[in-house]
């Protein structure tokens, strides 16, 4: 048996976030907004990309520091080609419990089966609206939320376990937040909403476009009331309520008006190889250049005890306290979420 090396850290790691690609087939006001994500822009090379072997190489280096939830992401990460045979691969890591796909499940339709069958535990799908016309302007390709549908069914005919994303922006979409929750109440999946960040440096975030937390709360509850649910584990980001009358749960990441800096256990590691230990870092560490020169598992071990221990991001908490912040961050689309 592999030796773990969960008593080498300060803090719990446990959640791993793998890009996969940078390309998406949708330009969100979100994350990769049109005016600067065009046609022309130029993504990864596939040389710059990790290969599956590189990923799987630091796959099995975290688990031994006891990461046990491997998020795949992107960009779209089904659009990076055999992407099911990465997951067969990680299925088969010791230590590993939990295997999820963030998507805009456009692609679902031909690929569910094949990633449940692979191994894939659940698909944490991002939908901004449940109306055609809300979520057209949102998804900057006028793309109607059938696409989406057809791929959230897929995904459920294939038993995959479904989490559905929205980001809530004032003067966006946020009309859409009490329709989402009916909506998938009635379907049983499970809704997260997700206040909209500053993240990347050009979504245009202002303060005064943040739907907080309790203000969907409250419009939730109004009509479908709620109560609020315990962690289920430390370092669990979204804040949980059930719906009294039994008819599932809600989720709310809530990193701008109550950071959660302390308790993260996550870590992300880029398309091409950088490692991430906040999501609004302005660095990463290069892992790729190791990976290409062929260093010792030691070594990989001592880099990545040596960056987790050693971190000091704590954006959300300087934004909330109102500190200098850096001038420029990683954009979404590059480190996927």
């Amino acid at each position: 048996m592999t030796e773990t090396l969960i008593d080498k850290l300060d803090r719990p790691m446990r959640d791993l976030r793998i890009s996969v690609i940078d390309k998406c087939n949708f330009r969100c006001t979100y994350c990769m907004p049109a005016e600067i994500f065009g046609d022309d822009y130029r993504f990864m090379s596939r040389d710059e990309l990790l290969s599956f072997d590189e990923i799987m190489r630091l796959v099995k280096v975290f688990a031994r520091f006891g990461v046990e939830k491997i998020r795949i992401t992107g960009g779209e990460p089904l659009m990076r080609k055999d992407l099911h045979t990465l997951v067969k691969r990680i299925r088969e890591v010791p230590g590993i419990k939990d295997i999820a796909v963030t998507t805009n499940a456009i692609f679902l339709v031909k690929q569910a089966a094949l990633l449940k069958e692979a191994g894939l535990d659940r698909v944490n799908i991002s939908l901004d609206a449940i109306e055609d016309e809300v979520f057209q302007q949102t998804n900057g390709r006028g793309i109607k939320t059938s696409p989406v549908l057809k791929g959230i069914e897929a995904a459920r005919r294939a038993g995959l376990a479904i989490k559905i994303n929205m980001v809530v922006k004032k003067g966006m979409n946020e009309s859409q937040i009490l329709p989402m929750a009916r909506y998938f109440k009635e379907t049983g999946d499970t809704l997260r909403f997700i206040e909209f960040m500053d993240v990347g440096n050009h979504n245009g975030w202002q303060m005064d476009e943040v739907v907080s937390k309790k203000e969907i709360v409250d419009s939730i509850h109004a009509e479908l009331p709620l109560q609020s649910v315990d962690p289920s584990y430390f370092g669990e980001v979204a804040s949980r309520y059930r719906y009294m009358d039994g008819g599932g749960e809600i989720g709310i990441i809530s990193s701008v008006t109550e950071a959660f800096c302390s308790s993260c256990t996550r870590v992300r590691l880029s398309a091409d190889g950088k490692l991430f230990t906040c999501l609004f870092a302005s660095e990463g560490y290069d892992l790729r250049t190791l990976l290409r020169d062929d260093v010792s598992e030691k070594e990989l071990i001592s880099t990545v005890q040596a960056i987790w221990t050693g971190r000091k991001d704590q954006y959300s908490v300087d934004r909330t306290l109102g500190r200098p912040l850096p001038e420029k961050k990683i954009e979404m689309s590059y480190i996927g979420g």
